[in-house]
């Protein structure tokens, strides 16, 4: 006996046209709401309020998975959606690709904050270090740098 799609938890497939109308809306409004989080996202970021960047971050993951599942629903039945709906496939494909665009701001802009981050805590560590050690000299006369086995650990604490 072959599974119900409700007994694996996956979305019944698209059959119809109008089903395939519904999905493609659904579709539509889930990325709507996953563009304005994404977006509140980089913004918050840019700012640099990374504590307010993570207020959404439950919502965000719960509507990539509902994006994934939805996507994958619309390409199986592409067939379908293809030689009944053209014109709303080729808005969903320009609309798609829009949203790369933004995914890959949002992601630039995160890589950037967390490059800026590890730079600053580099930079502490390296500090801390530095009067840690004593000042001495080499043979050529030039000051020596301390090593990477002289240097004390770096705790940060998350909560200030």
């Amino acid at each position: 006996m072959t599974p119900s799609p409700k007994s694996t938890g996956k979305p019944a497939p698209i059959a119809s046209v109008s089903e395939a109308e519904r999905a493609i809306a659904n579709l539509n409004m889930i990325m709507d709401r996953l563009v304005d989080t994404v977006e509140q996202e980089t913004a918050r970021v840019r700012a640099g309020k990374l504590s307010d960047a993570v207020q959404n971050d439950e919502a965000k993951v719960e509507l990539a998975r509902a994006y994934a599942a939805e996507s994958e629903r619309v390409k199986v039945a592409k067939e379908l959606i293809a030689k009944d709906l053209p014109d709303a496939l080729q808005r969903l494909r320009q609309r798609h690709g829009a949203f790369r665009v933004l995914l890959q701001t949002n992601l630039q802009v995160l890589a950037t904050a967390h490059a800026v981050s590890e730079g600053i805590i580099r930079g502490v560590s390296g500090e801390l270090a530095r009067k840690q050690t004593p000042s001495t000299y080499g043979a050529t006369g030039k000051a020596n740098t301390p090593g990477s086995k002289t240097s004390q650990p770096l705790a940060v604490s998350k909560s200030l």
